[in-house]
């Protein structure tokens, strides 16, 4: 959990205000849920691995003894938790409000999540999370519209070239099915299965059958990974999918698939789609159902976003399913890769006054700078000038400009910090 310093705050909410304009522009709708969620819905079995680094909140008005007999229980103490995610707390939302809201409603939620992670570059225990949801629509258009806005929104943080990996939950759970793997072993083999971009083919094998799996599974699951590649010069479509899979694969979510990169490609103009179809490309979360994505981008080897379909997740609150698809966008991790620079939406001004300058003359100035659409910070002037212009160019400002008591302040000069 961090502070930020001003450059670094006006350098977020200048991001934060490109992706709110993008998505806006692609007729996402922005809601705002609370920061806290009941117990039971965080830990329902649906969040994966995030439901065990939640932030739970102790009930109000325990005392000692209460403490002391839950010792065995602790989680009895709680009946709220921090959200680890926004995908929870908008399936709750759409459940509570669906009466006012449309037949498909694409929802956007930017804020901050709680997880209690080991901190590292890229990673931490709050961060914010900017997510675009579509919910009511089962057709891939919802997907296509949402990497649509994603790719648009990436272009226009200056971060061009970005690519979508796309699976389906639904491929992956045949193609285990297949090998031989039992239904109740699978989640786990997923969890392995994740990591093959990371330990390579031999390391999968090895602990798949360290995990216990079966033998003749991981054996089926090997060769179908060490066959000639069949799928990588043909272009993103059913064909290229249908060769990167074992036989048998439902035609219908192959369609899905391809149907998703076709509406993409339209979109952008482009011809082709920049995605990309990773069979083997998981996602952790337990609620995903169908498609799922990733985002990657050719200067970082991590992804920075994803998301999926979850058409089950919404029925656990409202009693009857809903289809729902959303993608989310690393907001820190983008922050991070975006090139610092100081403010660039308007000129950013020191106006240095000396200290016999009148109040009324220097407000007067400080006024001529505004009604020209700069951004201006008053400060007197020190007696080390070089700090006070090394700092204020720290904090994004590029100019300044000089007062003195018999300086008429329509003919101040603007001189650059640098």
């Amino acid at each position: 959990m961090r502070d930020f310093l001003p450059a670094d705050k006006a350098r977020r909410e200048r991001v934060l205000a490109t992706i709110r304009d993008r998505y806006r522009a692609h007729g996402f709708d922005e809601i705002e849920t609370p920061v806290m969620e009941e117990y039971s819905r965080l830990h329902a079995g649906i969040g994966g691995d995030n439901e065990k680094l939640a932030y739970n909140v102790l009930r109000r008005g325990l005392d000692a003894d209460a403490v002391r007999a839950a010792a065995e229980d602790p989680a009895s103490l709680t009946d709220l938790g921090l959200r680890y995610d926004l995908t929870v707390p908008l399936a709750r939302f759409y459940a509570t409000h669906r009466g006012v809201l449309p037949a498909v409603f694409r929802a956007v939620q930017i804020a901050p999540v709680w997880r209690a992670e080991r901190p590292q570059k890229g990673r931490y225990r709050q961060f914010v999370q900017c997510d675009i949801d579509i919910i009511g629509d089962p057709s891939a258009r919802a997907e296509a519209e949402l990497a649509v806005a994603t790719l648009d929104t990436l272009d226009a943080l200056g971060l061009a070239g970005a690519e979508i990996r796309v699976n389906d939950r639904r491929i992956l759970d045949a193609m285990l099915a297949q090998f031989g793997f039992a239904e109740a072993e699978r989640p786990g083999v997923l969890i392995t299965i994740d990591k093959l971009d990371k330990i390579g083919p031999d390391g999968v094998e090895r602990e798949l059958l360290e995990r216990g799996a079966g033998a003749d599974a991981v054996a089926a699951f090997a060769a179908f990974l060490a066959r000639p590649a069949s799928a990588a010069e043909l272009p993103f479509g059913e064909e290229r999918i249908r060769a990167a899979l074992p036989e048998g694969i439902d035609e219908e979510i192959i369609r899905h698939v391809a149907g998703i990169g076709a509406a993409v490609a339209a979109a952008r103009g482009t011809g082709t789609a920049p995605v990309v179809f990773d069979p083997f490309l998981v996602r952790g979360m337990g609620y995903y159902t169908g498609t799922i994505f990733e985002l990657a981008h050719p200067a970082v080897t991590y992804s920075l976003g994803g998301g999926g379909r979850y058409d089950g997740m919404i029925g656990r609150f409202l009693g009857q399913d809903v289809p729902a698809v959303g993608f989310s966008i690393g907001f820190e991790r983008i922050v991070d890769l975006l090139e610092e620079h100081g403010e660039s939406r308007a000129p950013a001004v020191v106006l240095i006054h000396d200290r016999d300058v009148p109040l009324a003359q220097l407000l007067a100035a400080k006024t001529r700078l505004l009604d020209g659409g700069a951004r201006v910070r008053v400060e007197q002037r020190p007696k080390n000038l070089k700090a006070l212009l090394e700092r204020a160019a720290a904090d994004g400002y590029r100019s300044f400009v000089t007062l003195s008591a018999d300086q008429d302040v329509d003919a101040l000069e603007q001189r650059p910090l640098s």
